[in-house]
């Protein structure tokens, strides 16, 4: 049987694994946070489990309700939820399974070795930065000071101190600044095809305006795309909304050409220097966002001949935990376990960004926090992007 679905199937409500009936949806985004702090605070070993779609009648008898299928993508991700709310990281996996033919959802919370677990950042006025919660039998219950002070003096008993780590670039020795080429992004496919339309739309204006014949139209549309491609009579309406669905349109394209053939790789490396092992490392950074600076959220497709073609599961499983939002873009990656005395590389695969010129002579911080097991406090730091 599916490890999940055993899960499922045959778990109780224990301090590990938690029964929910329904998703948590939009209206629930709260609860959730609240969930996985409780779950990762628990005193267990081993991984933590959230089961939706199940909860017990009045005879403790098992009953399912259905969990829609777009839940398990999420717009944000739970997994971008947690990376944006919750620190140190935490790795949260999130898969629909079959119980007797109705689709239940299961959280896998991984091993949560630093606690505690704590929110980073305020979500509401009832889940505030500094919130932590740790799930006792089968309920949440808010950490006190006490609770957290027995934590944070464990961890301090048998822990090594944030002064023996360094981070940064990597080369012959670890550079905190780093310097990236700008590109002229305005050959970018949705770029073009932009142009393309308002030059179009413009000569829709001014024909109707003047009561002149689509004729002008239909010269340029072939100046424009080329004898081969039909003339089809649109109203500037019409362009509009092809204007406004663009970018949709030219996604692939769009990150074919930023993160492929104008594509920069960022990598960091960590160099530990004192005299035990960092144990279950993780890094977070936050960096500022600029309508010029594209960093890829997921590898982007392969292009095959005309076709673009999804990456591997391992591809896609070692590019860093991305989340974009308007003003900050935020990345997490585990790292494991950090030896001493050489230099490590934080990303499997290379984070991969696009510079436009807009941003030349511009430079930006990079906040970063690498967490450990064993670590007395995060490791906290800045380094520097540079365009050129």
């Amino acid at each position: 049987m599916d490890r999940l679905l055993k899960i499922a199937r045959s778990a109780t409500p224990e301090t590990d694994v938690q029964f929910r009936p329904r998703a948590y949806g939009e209206e629930g985004l709260r609860a959730f946070l609240r969930d996985v702090l409780a779950l990762a605070n628990a005193s267990v070993e081993g991984n933590r489990y959230i089961v939706v779609g199940v909860d017990f009648d009045a005879k403790g008898r098992k009953r399912t309700h259905a969990i829609d299928s777009d839940d398990f993508s999420g717009k944000p991700s739970y997994q971008s939820l947690a990376n944006e709310y919750i620190e140190p990281p935490i790795r949260i996996r999130y898969k629909p399974v079959s119980f007797d033919g109705t689709r239940v959802g299961v959280f896998e919370i991984g091993d949560c070795q630093d606690r505690p677990y704590m929110m980073r950042v305020d979500f509401s006025e009832q889940l505030r930065r500094g919130d932590a919660y740790v799930r006792v039998k089968d309920a949440a219950v808010k950490m006190g000071r006490r609770q957290l002070m027995e934590l944070f003096e464990r961890k301090f008993r048998d822990s090594v101190s944030a002064g023996d780590i360094e981070v940064g670039f990597p080369g012959d020795i670890i550079h905190k600044e780093l310097a990236l080429p700008t590109c002229d992004l305005s050959s970018m496919p949705s770029a073009l095809a932009s142009a393309k339309l308002e030059e179009m739309l413009n000569i829709r204006n001014i024909s109707t305006n003047s009561g002149s014949t689509t004729m002008v139209a239909r010269l340029t549309h072939a100046r424009l795309y080329g004898t081969e491609d039909p003339y089809v009579d649109r109203s500037p309406e019409d362009i509009l909304m092809e204007l406004n669905q663009i970018r949709s349109r030219y996604r692939h394209q769009d990150d074919h050409f930023l993160f492929d053939k104008r594509a920069q790789n960022l990598q960091l490396v960590v160099y530990n220097q004192g005299e035990e092992p960092i144990i279950d490392a993780s890094l977070s950074i936050t960096l500022p966002n600029h309508n010029a600076f594209y960093v890829a959220d997921r590898l982007p497709k392969r292009q095959v001949n005309d076709k673009y073609v999804d990456r591997t599961p391992d591809e896609i499983a070692s590019y860093p935990a991305v989340t974009l939002k308007d003003d900050s873009v935020h990345i997490t990656a585990k790292i494991g376990d950090i030896p001493t005395g050489e230099p490590l590389e934080i990303f499997i695969s290379p984070l991969l960004m696009c510079i436009g010129d807009d941003l030349k002579g511009r430079r930006f911080g990079i906040r970063y926090a690498l967490h450990g097991q064993n670590l007395r406090a995060p490791a906290k730091g800045q380094l520097k992007l540079s365009f050129c």
